[in-house]
């Protein structure tokens, strides 16, 4: 009888630490101009390539992993950053023009989006919890910004939160990974 082979698939490596590190960074690049720190583009330009496309990288991975909630998730935070970086470099080249209102209700579907991804979270991991949490809450605050009810100031303050949450989980995966055992805890949630 001649033996069958079947050709194994590769591993893929767990994009957790990609796509957070993707998302974080490029929300604290992203709030230091939102707290007048910076004047410039390289946030935006930025969103293109480390917020967006890494994320999309995520998202795709997970979902060949069979992870359902990070492919949702990177996928559309990647494509999020796609949009508004795009949109900001159609408006600098003259082709579009921006308006608060849009920003504002762009940033309130995100935030009901964001609210019932995190009741997904509940199964994770606390860091998980609060990076979401948190985005919640900054999607809101800066509904409120583009409404012209709030100052840039406070959404830039809890924006570097959140980013650094997320900063945080990316460093997490990577180093308790690499070592076999937990150095940065993320604290487990419900079973």
């Amino acid at each position: 009888m001649a033996q069958v082979l079947t050709k194994e698939e590769p591993q893929w490596a767990n994009p957790g630490a990609l796509g957070l590190a993707a998302f974080g960074l490029n929300t604290i690049l992203l709030q230091v101009h939102n707290l007048g720190i910076m004047d410039g583009t390289m946030p935006l330009v930025y969103g293109l390539f480390w917020g967006g496309l890494l994320q999309l990288i995520a998202g795709l991975i997970d979902g060949k992993r069979g992870d359902t909630f990070g492919l949702t998730a990177f996928c559309s935070y990647g494509a999020f950053w796609l949009g508004l970086s795009s949109a900001f470099i159609l408006q600098w080249m003259g082709f579009i023009k921006i308006d608060s209102a849009g920003l504002a209700w762009t940033c309130v579907m995100w935030g009901i989006f964001t609210a019932f991804m995190t009741i997904g979270t509940f199964k994770m991991t606390f860091v998980h919890f609060f990076i979401f949490a948190t985005l919640t809450i900054l999607f809101f605050l800066l509904a409120a910004h583009f409404f012209g009810n709030l100052s840039a100031t406070v959404c830039g303050v809890e924006g570097i939160i959140c980013g650094a949450s997320a900063a945080y989980g990316a460093a997490a995966v990577i180093i308790n990974g690499k070592f076999g055992r937990t150095i940065l805890p993320m604290g487990r949630m419900l079973k």
